[in-house]
């Protein structure tokens, strides 16, 4: 076979001269014009990690290296264009003339040329989100039909984000299910199965899905040693962004396509954190075992945060456990400011009085709302502080999702309550029974209006009248089996109405039929647990469930009436996760207990290393002033109980940070 990839010009390109010297730092420049080699760069936070490569493709062009010759691989394609651009602006070369995109853009681009060899043919489309969705459906349906009918069982779009997490870590489904998704353990024979007849599907019709993707160019690269041996040579550097958050599968390309050891591996192992996403963080540990002779650059000036904030990072680093990364400190380039203070209140309402006050106090001082970010490691953690908010008025936007109100499991379940407290309430009705087989808008209609003739009829509540035979009827013969659960479910929340407070209604709520629907709905089942038995907490608060009702219903008019511009002088809440390669000139951390940071599932399952690097990242997106909040009590409905400040703060000296001590006139 004729492997050509496109016509190159042979001679190297003329490029302007570029002061490397005059224009990084010490550490960049060996690492930019470090020899041709296995390299590996350990890149801290705020450290110029773009600039660093940036500057090394600019470097390997004035090496005589060519364009076409230089493979870049990052996470987004926003990343890939960013960085191309920069080389462009720099050197003059126009950035389509390089191979840099995402794995999965790189992939399409060889599979389309080389996937017949694999007998892909080069015809083949690729299905989005929910065309893959639904050709599984098919494929389950034809080997089981009634695997949808039971509730508990995941729907198309979470059964297929179970197999892609086995297929990009390369885990057995049975390992995958047992770790990540116990709900679905006794499923994994079933599942798969039909995995192997999703897969057999798509290649009758010529068609892939993302997964594919990188699954057939790993196949490709191993079944057609010439075509591998082709790109080896065609691709004579190989530069890969945030390294450390490769899968198994991509490791795995980077390694075969850069066999001739010309690699550049540019991350940090201490910002590892996307594990749930498939992240494998032994990639960058064990990157140079799989590259004999990697020289290790370190670049760890930062250039983001105050030195008190780098000394408080620096101590976090420090309490990872020995062996299992690779060692750093975080140097500062800026002057000093104050050290970060450790804020304790009496609860996460105490918390949200503090942050607005103090946010209240820096914008007198002159700051942008938008300099300003509240990080937390769950959405619900920041439940009482969107309250808070709401209440004065503060504009915010939330970077990792919407608001805690809006998410539609919170509303599913509110419209539980809703309904069972007010029967004829309809839309709240519509909500619930929508989320049957087979129900849309018209046929809850015709579901609430036959129980409130039958009601009317024997003068009987509306909630007992959907148990009847004459509703019954009326439901589609998809979801008689799961009707008579979900009427039961509602009757035993409607009875507790009258005789327990409304916290006892949400629990009873929870682990009725919606508990069960959760667990079929959403791939990260226990997380959007979590979120509702939050509202545990937050319903003890009232003493009836009309005013836990109108509470939230306000709340949610008040924000949707309220929508802020992204790019408008707002501040930011976001998830740590979501704030990685984010910066701020004021951030504070929320929930700073155990339990909370870290989560009580990672401590019960003693996984804690990652939880570590999460808090790392947060205290890292700090440039001026870092406020690390701790509340000491937590009401979930009940008695309520005391916390214990998070390991990863008792972790650090305590001549690290200071305390903040509150008034409660909200002086400190």
């Amino acid at each position: 076979m004729d492997f050509v990839l496109k016509s190159e010009p042979g001679a190297p390109l003329p490029i302007p001269p570029i002061d490397f010297r005059g224009e990084l730092n010490d550490e960049q420049f060996a690492a930019v014009t470090a020899p041709p080699g296995p390299l590996l760069v350990l890149a801290g936070a705020g450290s110029g990690k773009t600039r660093t490569l940036t500057y090394r493709v600019a470097h390997l062009l004035s090496q005589g290296v060519r364009p076409h010759e230089i493979l870049l691989l990052t996470f987004t394609n926003k990343a890939a264009r960013e960085m191309l651009h920069r080389v462009q602006d720099l050197t003059g070369v126009e950035a389509h003339r390089f191979w840099g995109g995402t794995f999965h853009h790189i992939g399409h681009k060889i599979l389309r040329i080389y996937g017949e060899s694999i007998g892909l043919p080069r015809s083949f489309t690729i299905l989005d989100a929910e065309e893959a969705d639904s050709l599984l459906r098919e494929a389950v349906e034809e080997k089981d039909k009634v695997f949808f009918k039971d509730k508990t069982h995941p729907r198309p779009g979470p059964l297929f984000e179970i197999i892609s997490f086995a297929r990009n870590t390369q885990r057995g489904l049975g390992e995958t299910i047992t770790r990540f998704y116990p709900q679905h353990e006794a499923l994994a024979g079933l599942i798969g199965g039909f995995a192997a007849a999703y897969r057999e599907r798509k290649r009758r019709q010529a068609v892939v899905d993302y997964d594919d993707l990188l699954e057939y160019w790993l196949e490709l690269l191993r079944a057609a040693p010439d075509v591998a041996a082709y790109l080896q040579q065609r691709f004579r550097h190989a530069l890969v962004d945030e390294y450390q958050d490769t899968n198994t599968l991509q490791a795995q390309i980077v390694d075969i396509v850069g066999a001739h050891h010309r690699v550049m591996a540019v991350g940090d192992d201490a910002q590892c954190i996307y594990s749930w996403r498939g992240a494998n963080f032994e990639n960058i540990l064990t990157f140079p075992d799989r590259h004999p002779g990697t020289q290790i650059y370190r670049i760890e000036t930062n250039y983001r945060s105050t030195p008190s904030i780098l000394a408080f990072a620096n101590g976090v680093l420090a309490a990872q456990p020995k062996g299992r990364h690779f060692d750093k400190e975080l140097r500062p380039a800026r002057p000093d400011h104050e050290k970060p203070y450790l804020v304790q209140t009496l609860d996460t309402r105490e918390q949200a009085s503090f942050v607005v006050q103090r946010i209240k106090g820096l914008v007198d001082e002159g700051r942008a709302l938008a300099d300003i970010a509240v990080l937390y490691r769950a959405h619900f953690h920041a439940l009482d502080l969107q309250l808070e908010l709401s209440r004065i008025g503060m504009p915010y936007v939330i970077t990792s999702g919407v608001r805690f109100f809006e998410q539609a499991h919170i509303r599913d379940l509110v419209a539980m309550l809703r309904f069972t407290y007010n029967p004829s309430d309809a839309m709240a009705w519509q909500r619930i029974a929508v989320l049957l087989p087979r129900v849309g808008d018209r046929g809850a209609q015709r579901l609430h209006e036959a129980a409130l003739a039958h009601a009317r009829a024997h003068q009987q509540n509306l909630v007992d009248a959907l148990a009847s035979n004459e509703v019954l009827a009326k439901v589609p013969k998809e979801s008689k089996d799961e009707w008579p659960r979900l009427v039961i479910s509602l009757q035993q929340i409607a009875g507790t109405l009258r005789n327990e407070k409304p916290f006892k209604t949400v629990e009873i709520a929870i682990e009725g039929w919606y508990g069960d629907y959760l667990k079929g709905a959403y791939a990260n089942y226990t997380s959007r647990l979590d979120d509702l038995k939050s509202l545990i907490g937050f319903a003890s608060r009232f003493d009836d469930m009309q005013d836990l009702l109108a509470q939230i219903q306000l709340l949610n008019s008040e924000t949707s009436d309220r929508q802020v511009d992204p790019d408008a002088d707002a501040l930011r809440l976001t998830t740590v996760h979501q704030a990685k390669g984010l910066e701020f000139g004021v951030v504070f951390i929320l929930g700073l207990a155990d339990g909370m940071f870290p989560l009580r599932r990672a401590i019960e399952a003693d996984d804690l290393d990652e939880e570590r690097r999460l808090f790392y990242v947060a205290v890292t997106r700090a440039k001026d002033e870092l406020y690390l909040c701790y509340p000491k009590v937590n009401a979930k409905g009940g008695p309520a109980t005391l916390l214990s400040p998070s390991r990863f703060l008792t972790e650090v000296s305590e001549e690290l940070h200071q305390p903040l001590r509150l008034r409660r006139s909200w002086g400190w």
